[in-house]
């Protein structure tokens, strides 16, 4: 795996479509200048924009609960967030996955929860989105390779989810899986994964309100390339816990195999909690470089959400489960 940052400072551009101006104003206004030196880079380095716009949500509301407010940042531009992508199932370049998952349709789509509950359910879109109204959520998304973003997810706790479906007192932890498609997911026909990909949480981790079903990103429906139509959000841990466009949710015993900790265990745990004080075996997690910034910055432990997680890991010892 690279794990160059390829998106240089001066491309930071300003979002189009976020709802609360003021959470942008405190975090620094970014010139709007910035938008055409980022289409001329791309431009110059052969890659296409994607400009397929998705469909509006609409009712979003800036939740009140404290558990939900981050530091104010300025947010990473939409453009940016759309166009620099992981998403192995389409395709390995960062750059590229726009463009690979333009033609990805999730019409029908639906989700199987299932396994140790009294109430298993076929969710479609409509009665996902019917869980919670839709609300508009400011994270700070950090991934293994070392680069960052701010995105506003538009969301519900997990644990809204679960509840109805009743989880049995056996089930320990909750298994996720995305859409194994080969048609549909061209890069899953490389064997750099054993597909479909899978993640799991511990049943406290996928019960904290912070666990969010996402469905949208500054205010607009996910697009393919960003995981449409649902994904996890875990903003306390490391970006490949966030599995994308997921199709089963599993309540199970005993903790579920998870793709990148099967491709190399000593480089990806289970818990992939954000944690400064672990290297990754080929690099430092000390700092942390923001996509639109210039330098690095200090990496905070996990992810400056400790007020409100850390107590999930009393009494472990963070660098055996890592």
């Amino acid at each position: 795996m690279s794990t160059d940052d390829k998106i240089p400072a001066r491309e930071i551009t300003p979002p189009e479509l976020y709802a609360n101006r003021r959470t942008v104003m405190r975090g620094g206004i970014i010139a709007a200048g910035a938008l055409a030196t980022a289409w001329l880079y791309r431009k110059l380095n052969g890659v296409e924009l994607a400009t397929t716009e998705s469909a509006p949500l609409a009712g979003l509301v800036t939740p009140s609960d404290p558990t939900f407010q981050v530091a104010a940042e300025a947010l990473t531009a939409r453009e940016q967030i759309i166009n620099y992508n992981n998403f192995y199932e389409f395709t390995t370049n960062k750059d590229g996955v726009a463009k690979a998952a333009a033609g990805f349709t999730t019409d029908g789509w639906k989700i199987t929860v299932d396994g140790l509950c009294n109430k298993p359910r076929v969710f479609d879109m409509d009665a996902l989105r019917a869980i919670s109204p839709p609300e508009e959520r400011i994270y700070r998304m950090r991934c293994v390779e070392a680069w960052s973003m701010v995105i506003p997810w538009a969301g519900f706790s997990l644990s809204k989810l679960l509840s109805l479906v009743e989880p049995q007192g056996s089930a320990k932890y909750v298994a996720f899986e995305t859409l194994h498609d080969v048609e549909r997911m061209p890069g899953q026909s490389n064997d750099i994964l054993e597909w479909p990909y899978r993640e799991g949480l511990r049943m406290d981790e996928a019960m904290h309100p912070l666990t969010l079903l996402t469905t949208g990103l500054y205010g607009r429906e996910l697009p393919p390339q960003d995981g449409a139509p649902v994904r996890m959000i875990i903003p306390w841990k490391y970006g490949f816990k966030g599995i994308k466009s997921i199709v089963r949710i599993s309540l199970v015993a005993t903790q579920p195999p998870t793709s990148w900790n099967m491709y190399a265990a000593s480089e990806y745990g289970f818990f992939a909690n954000v944690n400064p004080d672990h290297p990754h075996p080929r690099w430092s997690q000390a700092t942390e470089r923001r996509i639109g910034e210039g330098g690095r910055r200090k990496t905070l432990p996990f992810n400056g959400y400790g007020e409100q997680v850390a107590s999930l890991y009393a009494g472990m010892d963070l660098h055996v489960h890592y």
